[in-house]
């Protein structure tokens, strides 16, 4: 594992410059949130990091080859159960027994019954965090992953999360203070 380095990085879309010249390193092995206003570039760095965009100027290194996101979106197959839409990501390296305790333990005990479109926004949310916890990454990007949830179901889910995160390298987006609690470093944008 090694540091990502984040020097000089500029995103522009059309003439907006949502991004100059930023830089940051996050830590190997830490969890590192990212807070600022509404239209900072905090999602756009995230997508940078995630290879969906890339950047005008500067460079990143250090970043690792295998990278999951759980996006503020909970993008989902919706036809699909819960369990189906996390075997989506992780093929046959999960058994449906681990995905399916992995699921309960986010409040979700009937992970093969329903398609996620008939669940709640709330339970759509867990389905999208497990989905991207049990990827096999080595660089996760969380994008305001906790939002929709009532306080009892995320102490839960935060304390599962943090659980399946030890020792990895994760980037948490977001405009919530509890979320900065958990972290091991916060940056302001």
């Amino acid at each position: 594992m090694t540091d990502i380095v984040i020097n000089n990085l500029t995103k522009r879309f059309g003439e907006h410059t949502v991004l100059r010249e930023f830089s940051m390193t996050i830590p190997a092995g830490t969890l590192v949130g990212i807070m600022g206003e509404s239209g900072c570039g905090k999602t756009t760095l995230g997508n940078l990091l995630l290879g969906l965009l890339e950047p005008d100027g500067g460079k990143i290194t250090g970043l690792p080859e295998k990278r999951a996101a759980v996006f503020q979106e909970d993008r989902l197959l919706e036809e699909r159960t819960p369990l189906q839409n996390v075997r989506a990501v992780t093929g046959r390296k999960r058994s449906r027994g681990e995905i399916l305790e992995f699921l309960t333990a986010l409040g979700l005990p009937h992970g093969e019954e329903k398609p996620v479109k008939k669940l709640s926004g709330g339970m759509r949310r867990r389905v999208a965090i497990a989905r991207a916890l049990l990827a096999d990454w080595d660089f996760l990007v969380m994008d305001e992953p906790f939002k929709g949830l009532d306080e009892a179901t995320r102490e839960r889910v935060v304390a599962k999360t943090l659980e399946a995160i030890a020792g990895k390298t994760v980037l948490l987006i977001t405009h919530d203070q509890r979320d900065v609690e958990i972290c091991d470093q916060v940056v302001v944008m």
